[in-house]
């Protein structure tokens, strides 16, 4: 499993003080104004700030990190992503999965035939799809919805896809 995800990008400065704006990835803030420090990651480069100041800015959060007190200094940042260790990410609700635990899983038939892996999820406008690269390498695109997908265990390794025409 994987142990940090991206749980925001970091947006444009926010006052004269060195604030930026968080987007969250998950449209829950709560968990990350409870953050001391994150790993920002930029151009494939991560250093660890500390938080010094957070807060609501609904559906946002903005905070100043140490070393960064102008708007100046906070806009070198913009585009970011935020980077925190599994316990500081999002509380899961039951039936819920974090996408990062999802890809590469396996995806089964019902009848335990092996169809491909999941390489990702992504939003689709109308929902989510998950990107399944099939066993014969091709690639294809499935509304991530329970009536496509009735099982779906991480900690077992295994997704399940049924109706099986919506890979044609």
């Amino acid at each position: 499993m994987t142990e940090k995800f991206v749980i925001g990008l970091v947006g444009s400065p926010f006052g004269i003080k060195g604030f930026v704006k968080i987007h969250p990835c998950s449209g829950e803030i709560d968990h990350l104004l409870k953050l001391k420090s994150v790993i920002i990651s930029k151009d494939g480069n991560e250093r660890k700030l500390k938080i010094e100041e957070s807060s609501a800015a609904s559906p946002s959060a903005i905070m100043r990190f140490e070393g960064i007190d102008s708007p100046e200094k906070a806009k070198t940042l913009n585009g970011a992503q935020l980077i925190a260790a599994r316990e500081d990410a999002a509380p899961l609700a039951k039936g819920e999965f974090y996408i990062e635990d999802l890809k590469e899983l396996p995806v089964f038939a019902e009848n335990g035939e092996n169809i491909g892996q999941i390489t990702d999820i992504i939003e689709g406008g109308g929902g989510e799809l998950a990107e399944i690269r099939l066993s014969n390498g091709e690639i294809r695109l499935i509304p991530f919805r329970k009536e496509f997908f009735p099982e779906i265990d991480p900690s077992k390794g295994k997704v399940i896809l049924q109706n099986l025409w919506i890979l044609e």
